[in-house]
């Protein structure tokens, strides 16, 4: 990304510090790609929760105490003694036969836990183990960088890249239950895009040293507790559509400066701190400011992104169909708002030529729903 570009992102960010990336923020860029104001906001480094708690719109993510302390508690559990658990876990569910296991802790390097040195250390011995010079097989918290909207972030990972069969796999572990085989459909999606973005990673690192991508697989290997027990089981996840859907969504970050091109002179998002980093900006204006970017809202933002409530109700107040999810969005190709809809229906607005199936459609639903209503 060249300086105009990146002088233009430190001018929407303002005087505000950069936000690195979080799970969260790759999640929401896998789950809703088209998102201009997303896109803007992460690659700015933005703090999308400040912002939409100015503008009227706090979000309330976050996990409890308890469920922070289960999965802190869950992890140390299959982490413990060398990872002893997970090799059980490993042999036993996944029949995976391990004669020979070398762990390294990679949450410091001789008690240096900065992540540039982390990250060094990381990419000595997993490039060593690729090429067969290395005899270690479990590496517990390898510090990965990821390229992101044109800056290098760190991603510290509670994860376990593990080296079988001459391929790394990622290992994520997880304190939301497996119960009868299955898992929460929104959680083990949720899991698998932050292990992605560990595949992306890994993939990058290896390939500065000429190894190809073959050498990490874009199969995941969640480790979760089984039934109603803390007794851990583990399943493989196939991530190549996420994978390939995230390696996109980072190509087209990269290619924000597109965007910041068409953004009207001056537009900010700063928030103008005083000295206490509270807000100074008032919230007429900021609003102002965050309703000249188009925001594509869909349902599930709300599980992901800090600015889900304030784009829902941008979305509500435009009678957009996006409120009402991607399915009903897809089937009513061509119309945008329910005011257009139900114009359509009714015979008040005539329909352009993209449209005049869908209009058929909608006249004959609604002739069946009066229909149905006078019968009543």
């Amino acid at each position: 990304m060249n300086a105009p570009v990146d002088d233009r992102l430190a001018a929407l960010r303002g005087s505000s510090r950069r936000l690195p990336y979080s799970a969260r923020s790759l999640a929401a860029l896998e789950n809703n790609p088209r998102c201009t104001l997303r896109a803007l906001l992460d690659s700015s480094g933005s703090d999308k929760a400040a912002i939409a708690a100015r503008a009227g719109f706090p979000s309330p993510f976050g996990q409890s105490t308890f469920a922070l302390a289960r999965g802190n508690a869950f992890e140390a559990m299959v982490k413990a003694n060398g990872c002893a658990e997970l090799l059980r876990v490993l042999r036993e569910t996944l029949h995976l036969t391990l004669p020979e296991v070398g762990y390294i802790d990679l949450n410091d390097v001789g008690g240096d836990g900065r992540p540039d040195v982390r990250h060094a250390r990381t990419t000595h011995l997993l490039v060593r183990a690729a090429l067969g010079q290395g005899d270690s097989t479990l590496y517990d918290h390898p510090m990965l960088r990821l390229v992101v909207g044109g800056h290098e972030v760190f991603l510290e990972p509670d994860l376990v890249a593990f080296r079988i069969d001459d391929r790394f796999h990622v290992v994520e572990i997880k304190s939301f239950p497996i119960i009868d085989e299955q898992a929460s459909p929104a959680q083990v999606r949720s899991a698998t895009t932050q292990a992605c973005a560990y595949v992306i990673a890994l993939r990058a690192m290896l390939e500065q040293a000429g190894i190809g991508p073959q050498a990490v697989s874009d199969q995941i290997i969640l480790v979760a507790p089984k039934d109603f027990t803390n007794r851990p089981t583990a399943a493989f996840v196939d991530a190549r559509k996420q994978v390939a859907t995230l390696t996109r969504q980072l190509e087209r970050i990269a290619r924000i400066g597109d965007l910041v091109e068409l953004l009207p002179e001056g537009l900010t998002f700063d928030l103008n701190l005083d000295a206490d980093d509270r807000p100074r900006r008032p919230a007429e204006e900021l609003t102002e400011a965050l309703d000249q970017v188009d925001a594509t809202y869909r349902p599930d933002c709300l599980n992901h992104c800090e600015m889900a409530f304030y784009c829902r109700s941008r979305a509500r107040a435009n009678a957009s169909l996006d409120v009402l999810g991607p399915a009903v969005r897809e089937q009513l190709g061509g119309i945008d708002t329910a005011t257009m809809a139900l114009g359509l229906a009714r015979g008040q607005l005539a329909p352009t030529d993209d449209q005049t199936e869908m209009a058929v459609a909608l006249r004959h639903a609604a002739r069946l729903r009066a229909e149905l209503g006078g019968a009543a």
